[in-house]
């Protein structure tokens, strides 16, 4: 055995690709060793995104003959799988273990009327208190209403409802089970009894058997089908650990680990994290609580306009196409200079204030106004949404933290990366983990199967540190005041935060 086995291989399903790395002992990821498929979920005018459940598997099956290719000799070290998928995500499957709907997005806005219902039939504050999760499209309850209501031949066509990473598995080895890590992001998991929530079900038309056992990583699967099994051999006995929540796996990745260490991450979508561990943790309102496993937490909010925003506006204002060449640009123009006022809700809003049907806005508009200062304006925006975030993560994460900053739209910005520290007034350090989800779940399966202590002893490499200016604070502090009016003329307070802690 090379010095550096076991090998874990791991299989990360995000958002906008599928990858299959393979990281050693240490959770350190084997130079050349990486297979990468891309896809786009197809959208619809209506709010949906989704993408076909085979078709996404086949990405998957692809990306694991790749690195099994490249691997040559070093298939022989693979001691285990591992798999990060993203959170929320739904897909329907009938009796013959086929898929009957596609795979619905968290992103997919759809169900944005079944939440309105919920509401009206749930009390939020308690739903919330049990399950970590607001009532809000993201989740799986309002999908499953939506579906029932919206498309009773498809909602009828599934016996048993399931995340990816159970739809994959359930191809691979033809049982489903899913993560305590994957059902903490549903909205349908009691977080304090680790189970599905009975109350919740009753007013779904869902029964608990329609749902996957729960296991926690600790408790993998081995044996692949037949077909499998004579396909990838030195795969087909090995352990595979149940797929875990790309958010957890990122925390994981890029050191945050302990509430010392805030995750600040901005992809296609964009979050701040913390994690911890505690049985019974008490999530402020505005934010939600899920798992990495049974032990640990992992707690914050979520923005559905990070990266997504940075490459809808770069298109959408025919900005130049040399990343280099705008972002000499950006770092030209002052902080605030422009006055503009934006609220970057393309996709609707997570946290804090949750509302699906909050769309972007921008005052401030003149005959001057360039389209290099709005793009400006919009990556402020997006910094003035985590500054709201952190302020609700405060009674959690102690004052003198470290925030870590990974996911690929923030860290190929240093101009991006420097307005966040400025807004926040606190120093942010790049993650220099390339792949945070594939790393934190090599990680946690290395900790579940024996072969590492802890996760939180694994060094993590860090980048560049960006310290706030005072000034330049000061001016973003002002500029927030302008965004949250903004926000209150334009969205209503929802009734949940309503009463309660002030979100900004």
């Amino acid at each position: 055995m090379r010095a550096d086995d076991p090998l874990i291989l791991t299989i990360d399903a995000g958002s906008s690709s599928v990858r299959a790395t393979l990281h050693d002992h240490c959770g350190r990821a084997v130079p050349g060793l990486e297979a990468r498929r891309p896809y786009q979920f197809a959208t619809t005018p209506d709010g949906g995104v989704e993408v076909g459940a085979d078709a996404l598997f086949k990405l998957v099956v692809e990306v694991i003959d790749q690195i099994l290719a490249r691997s040559g000799r070093r298939r022989a070290g693979i001691a285990a799988v591992a798999m990060s998928t993203f959170w929320h995500n739904l897909v329907g499957v009938d009796a013959k273990g086929r898929a009957s709907t596609p795979v619905y997005s968290w992103a997919d806005t759809r169900s944005a009327a079944a939440t309105e219902e919920l509401r009206s039939r749930v009390e939020e504050s308690r739903y919330h208190a049990r399950t970590g999760c607001p009532l809000h499209p993201s989740y799986l309850p309002a999908k499953l209403l939506w579906l029932y209501r919206s498309h009773p031949e498809r909602f009828g066509g599934a016996t048993r409802w399931m995340s990816f990473g159970e739809y994959a598995y359930l191809k691979l080895f033809g049982v489903s089970r899913c993560s305590l890590s994957m059902a903490s992001g549903t909205g349908l998991l009691d977080q304090d009894r680790l189970e599905w929530d009975e109350g919740i079900l009753q007013v779904l038309p869902l029964e608990r058997n329609q749902l996957s056992p729960l296991i926690d990583l600790d408790t993998p699967l081995s044996g692949l089908g037949q077909a499998f099994a004579g396909r990838w051999p030195d795969l087909s006995r090995i352990p595979w650990v149940a797929a875990v929540g790309d958010g957890a796996c990122s925390n994981v990745g890029s050191g945050c680990c302990t509430p010392d260490r805030l995750a600040l991450m901005v992809g296609t979508s964009g979050a701040m994290r913390v994690m911890g561990k505690t049985q019974q943790p008490s999530v402020p309102r505005g934010l939600w609580c899920y798992r990495a496993n049974r032990s640990r937490f992992v707690m914050g909010g979520s923005l559905s306009n990070g990266g997504l925003l940075f490459e809808w506006m770069t298109e959408t204002l025919r900005l130049d196409r040399d990343p280099e060449a705008v972002e000499r640009q950006l770092a030209d123009l002052a902080p605030d200079s422009h006055g503009l006022t934006l609220l970057p809700f393309l996709a609707g809003e997570r946290s804090p204030g949750w509302q699906s049907k909050a769309r972007a806005a921008v005052t401030g508009l003149s005959l001057h106004t360039r389209p290099i200062e709005i793009l400006r304006a919009s990556l402020e925006s997006v910094a003035y949404r985590f500054a709201k975030i952190a302020r609700l993560l405060e009674p959690v994460v102690p004052q003198d933290r470290e925030i870590v900053a990974s996911g690929g739209a923030l860290l190929q910005s240093p101009v991006w990366m420097q307005i966040m520290a400025d807004v926040l007034g606190q120093p942010v350090v790049a993650s220099a983990v390339k792949e945070a989800s594939s790393r934190g779940a090599a990680l946690l399966a290395l900790e579940a199967l024996g072969y590492l202590g802890s996760i939180e002893k694994a060094e993590t490499p860090l980048g560049p540190r960006f310290h706030p200016c005072s000034d330049r604070h000061q001016r973003y502090r002002k500029a927030l005041e302008r965004h949250d009016r903004l926000y209150g003329v334009l969205i209503p307070e929802p009734a949940f935060l309503a009463g309660g802690c002030d979100p900004g």
